[in-house]
């Protein structure tokens, strides 16, 4: 390609083509990076996220695989009350949660209520009629769905099977 030929292809049609750019020096060569290998989500990924959250936020996992047969009914009492009050903050945080029926447990409840038979939303209990769906009976649990959930993204490297790191104190 020769200049005067780039000339008249800039005259005859206004613009200079890619090719004829870069046999003139006008254009950089563009460098290909290769994209770096995306890291594999599991599906246990959320669960050991979640896991970790209310082990950070809540301790729960020292207290569930902590032996506490050694303590009386009041001190296990006492730690259960902080474990549930910093594990319903932390779930509070990170989700948005609402009963499948909003009802009162213990009254007669209609088995459509509120959409719940959707994504099976029920379970019928006791006296289940062998064909056809039951019209309704005592709500013994309301359920619970999520409605959003706000979990912050793995950072990257993190090995999400490490709950929580071991602390080791330097004296």
């Amino acid at each position: 390609m020769s200049r005067l030929s780039a000339a008249f292809s800039i005259l005859f049609t206004g613009k200079l083509s890619e090719d004829d750019a870069r046999t003139l020096g006008y254009v950089k060569p563009i460098e290909v990076k290769p994209l770096s290998p995306v890291k594999e989500v599991r599906a246990s990924d959320g669960a050991l996220q979640l896991l970790g959250i209310l082990q950070r936020d809540a301790r729960l996992v020292d207290f569930l695989m902590e032996d506490i047969s050694g303590y009386s009914d009041d001190q296990v009492g006492s730690a259960v009350r902080s474990l549930q009050e910093q594990s319903a903050t932390a779930l509070k945080r990170y989700f948005t949660l609402a009963p499948v029926i909003d009802g009162v447990e213990g009254t007669a409840t209609s088995a459509t209520a509120a959409g719940a038979m959707a994504a099976d939303g029920v379970k019928f209990l006791g006296n289940v009629p062998a064909k056809g769906k039951p019209q309704g009976g005592t709500l013994r649990h309301k359920g619970w769905k999520v409605e959003k959930v706000s979990l912050p993204a793995i950072p990257g490297g993190q090995n999400p099977n490490i709950l929580a790191q071991a602390e080791i104190e330097i004296e």
